[in-house]
């Protein structure tokens, strides 16, 4: 099992070596993902080999992440995203290439080297992106027409602005030649693809009345691919999308019981809660994250030596970036925790949300889960690493209800930001499936979400091009949610006093990322 292990390590940081260059892992740090269509051909045969071999063993936990990862890895590219995704800020090729390079902190001076060969790739990897666009356009996998504005948009900032890419420190003997690259190489390639886009890409945009993966070539069974690979459970999108309307009820019940009998009472207390400014913003972050930090010991029996820092969303990503995200920190210690916080247009942004989020992103949720993961020194790599998002993004949406039974919410007001983010959370699986399943329209989503949430104009917006291009993505947190209360509930039943929630709760988090089957199995054998 070690060695097989250890092959879908090798196959998941081949497969996108930046990422490894995020974890600290070295040794890919002078490429870029390869998108061509032999190097993913290449990629998917490995795969294949692996999930061949995967078979049997004692470590059941571990087998059963080897398959969920080789598989995403096959789904990942049947699904043909690399051919019509533009715009997201992380999955799209170009654009997640301008927000995650820029983060890369190199300290030795032949990682540093590695930066410029990368650097110096970046034309070739835009050939890769401008020929699979192509493709795409010729099998009928077109874009849509605004999501391609909004790349060119994105790509014509980082023309016009300061380079990120200065921000990335090295040695005094490597500058001018890091200049001499960003001048006549890396910005030229960009803004050839950028004529590339508008000459060639926008002409053939779809328009918002047929959005979602279903109206494309094979793109129901991409769906299906995806919703099982993110979510990792066999639910179908009309199971999804009727829970999704069942959460909303319940939630619709809390408010009332906080004194908000409908969703135009919470945006009318709303209107009166705006942020002044991003310093603002950026100070209640980092006191909310202080405040758990302290309370933490009594709920985990293990918590991370690091702390977690604070930063503002680089200015050119924040149109396109999430609310707020967090990276864990570089293995390599180069680069902390860091949870960011987008303060785009942060005046017309409300204030509900705010704890909610830093208790999802931050502590007790994504920090907690993956930098203790870097300590956990006996876990195999591949447990360590693996990206499993109904485990991951199912924790950091427990992590905010966690938060209340802590006690750690300042007032009513922060818990109703709680209640309107787990609404939002239960509106993906309606309009996700949506999309994707059904054939909704952009306007049926952005009434829907208008309708039966409380996101600002600004959010629906966002959200709703990040459902249409990161398909099924946005179901894990509310299945990955639920999974971990059933487990919980089910787990007390079974103990009855004896049950010790911390136990639980480092349980969860010391054997890494784990399909739902496989957590269910764990949490079953601590707990029989």
């Amino acid at each position: 099992m070690g060695e097989l292990a250890d092959d879908v390590v090798e196959l998941v940081l081949d497969a996108d070596p930046l990422f490894a260059t995020l974890l600290g892992i070295a040794g890919r740090d002078d490429r870029l993902r390869d998108v061509s269509e032999a190097g993913e051909a290449a990629l998917r045969a490995r795969a294949v080999e692996i999930l061949d071999r995967a078979t049997g063993g004692e470590d059941d936990l571990t087998l059963a992440v080897v398959v969920h990862q080789a598989r995403a890895v096959i789904d990942r590219i049947d699904a043909k995203l690399v051919e019509h995704t533009y715009s997201a800020s992380f999955l799209a090729p170009v654009t997640g290439l301008l927000a995650t390079l820029p983060l890369v902190r190199p300290t030795a001076e032949s990682a540093q080297r590695d930066f410029l060969t990368r650097l110096a790739a970046i034309p070739a990897f835009l050939d890769q992106v401008t020929a699979r666009n192509r493709q795409g356009v010729a099998a009928g996998r077109l874009p849509l027409a605004h999501l391609v504005r909004s790349a060119v948009t994105r790509i014509e900032r980082y023309l016009a602005a300061a380079d990120p890419f200065l921000g990335v420190p090295l040695a005094d003997g490597l500058l001018a030649e890091r200049d001499r690259l960003l001048t006549d190489v890396v910005r030229p390639a960009f803004a050839a693809y950028r004529e590339f886009l508008l000459a060639e890409i926008a002409p053939h945009g779809r328009s918002e009345d047929q959005p979602g993966l279903c109206a494309l070539p094979g793109g129901d069974v991409a769906y299906a691919n995806l919703l099982r690979m993110f979510t990792t459970t066999d639910r179908t999108p009309e199971e999804l999308h009727r829970t999704g309307r069942d959460v909303i009820a319940r939630i619709t019940e809390e408010y009332a019981e906080l004194g908000y009998p409908t969703l135009a009472a919470v945006r009318d207390r709303m209107s009166t809660l705006k942020w002044r400014d991003a310093e603002e913003m950026l100070a209640v972050a980092r006191a909310t994250i202080d405040r758990a930090e302290r309370a933490a010991p009594s709920w985990f029996g293990r918590v991370p030596v690091a702390r977690c820092v604070v930063q503002r969303v680089p200015e050119a990503d924040e149109p396109t970036a999430p609310l707020a995200y967090y990276l864990d920190p570089a293995r390599d210690g180069s680069r902390p925790g860091t949870y960011f916080v987008n303060a785009y247009r942060a005046q017309e942004q409300d204030r509900l949300g705010a704890e909610a989020i830093a208790f999802h992103e931050a502590v007790p949720g994504h920090h907690f889960q993956l930098a203790l993961l870097q300590e956990l020194e006996d876990l195999p790599l591949l447990r360590r690493v693996a990206s499993i998002d109904s485990h991951i993004e199912g924790w950091g949406l427990y992590a905010e209800r966690l938060a209340d039974e802590m006690g750690l919410y300042g007032d009513d007001v922060a818990r109703l930001g709680m209640l309107s983010a787990d609404l939002m959370r239960a509106a993906r699986l309606v309009v996700d499936t949506g999309l994707h399943a059904f054939g909704w329209s952009r306007s049926r989503v952005v009434d829907f979400l208008r309708e039966s949430t409380v996101m600002s104009e600004v959010d629906i917006q966002a959200e709703t091009d990040r459902y249409i291009e990161m398909p099924g993505q946005a179901l894990a947190y509310m299945v990955g949610r639920l999974e971990f209360e059933r487990l919980r509930a089910e787990a007390a039943d079974r103990a009855g006093e004896a049950f010790d929630l911390r136990a639980f709760h480092d349980l969860v988090l010391a054997n890494g990322p784990l399909p739902m089957d496989a957590l269910a199995r764990l949490v079953e054998r601590r707990f029989p």
